[in-house]
């Protein structure tokens, strides 16, 4: 792929397609967008008139388009693995919107799919690549709160049924508070402190049903089949221990996003679904609340990072941070959280991954090391 922009395919052109398309064109220096598909071709169609896209196809034809170099898929979560396994068997690279699966089954799958074709998995959420969290990973390694000992997460919200167009499937298996947003707490952890070894959870659904408050589905039901509101604790690989809350039940809280308790200070992780955000330091020499500056660019939505991070990664050989080992891992996470739930046992993880490498400073916006 030297010397030329590396091709991309889209697949699934419903609300998140919009960033994607808007930043291959206009931020990412090394992308370019060469087709876009959707099960309703005129939504394919819009989005191609858009933003100038050459191509529009079916999901099959793109598949089998020899100038797509990377199938972007940005479909519903229950189709997530089913599209994977099609780009892999395509001996295409493929980089999928979060969660990579809705079965830790299916995301082994993938994977193995994957490293078996000599093909590369990527994974969404890339917001941990963002100016926010890897200034918050720079303050880790450069030792400013000592040594990881502890960490919380809260997703408090109310849930999707007031400004979503479909939110329905926010509440089936596969989705909920954990799927649909703990990808982002979950992965921004793993990323400052490391892979999780055992998980233990609680589990609700305080609500049986929601109506629906947004068009042009107003006034019809949901029957929600999937837990509302999950509370776990996690023992991470290096001993420290950590607690994470995702909830749609909660109307508001005073609570914080994400924060990292050391041996020598505390660290205040912004919204992992951002890609900047306020970072503060407390330490015991200071006192008080210290506001780090940003040592590291894309402070502005950025989605797509992830894969201008995969396609430098593929030309020089390097390993890509958004990778499938790791989302397979949060996966395993998540699954394993609703299991204790049912059980009233810890769940000891089967997979583990690397924390991805911190990105260096210095990068101007939208470009990424070779």
């Amino acid at each position: 792929m030297a010397g030329r922009k590396t091709r991309l395919g889209i697949v699934g052109c419903g609300n998140i397609s919009g960033i994607y398309l808007k930043n291959a064109q206009q931020l990412f220096e090394n992308l370019e967008v060469v087709a876009c598909a959707d099960i309703i071709p005129e939504r394919s169609a819009a989005r191609a008139e858009e933003f100038g896209v050459p191509r529009v196809c079916t999901t099959e034809d793109l598949m089998a388009d020899p100038d797509v170099d990377i199938v972007v898929n940005l479909t519903p979560p229950a189709v997530h693995a089913e599209i994977e396994l099609a780009a892999v068997a395509a001996a295409k690279h493929v980089h999928t919107e979060k969660p990579l699966a809705t079965s830790r089954e299916d995301g082994a799958r993938v994977v193995a799919a994957a490293r078996e074709a000599g093909v590369r998995v990527g994974c969404a959420p890339d917001t941990f690549l963002g100016a926010g969290i890897q200034t918050c990973r720079k303050v880790i390694e450069d030792g400013r709160i000592g040594r990881p000992v502890a960490a919380v997460a809260f997703m408090m919200g109310r849930g999707m049924e007031n400004w979503h167009p479909d939110p329905n499937f926010f509440y089936q298996p596969g989705a909920g508070p954990m799927f649909d947003m703990g990808p982002y707490y979950l992965t921004a952890l793993v990323n400052l402190v490391g892979p999780i070894r055992r998980v233990t959870g609680m589990a609700q659904i305080s609500f049986p049903e929601r109506v629906i408050g947004s068009e042009p589905h107003r006034g019809e039901i949901i029957k929600v089949n999937t837990p509302t509101h999950i509370a776990g604790s996690i023992d991470f690989e290096c001993g420290a221990v950590g607690t994470i809350i995702t909830s749609f039940d909660v109307y508001a809280a005073r609570v914080p996003r994400i924060q990292v308790f050391g041996t020598e200070g505390t660290l205040s992780v912004p919204d992992p679904n951002t890609f900047g955000g306020t970072v503060s330091l407390w330490r015991p020499d200071a006192g008080d609340w210290e506001e780090i500056p940003h040592t590291h660019s894309n402070d502005e939505n950025s989605r797509g990072l992830g894969v201008a991070d995969l396609a430098n990664a593929i030309r020089s050989g390097r390993p890509h941070r958004a990778n499938g080992d790791m989302a397979f891992h949060v996966l395993d996470a998540m699954q394993a959280f609703l299991e204790s739930a049912k059980t009233g046992r810890h769940v000891e993880l089967g997979s583990t991954c690397e924390r991805p490498a911190p990105l260096p400073t210095g990068l101007r916006p939208g470009t990424l090391d070779e």
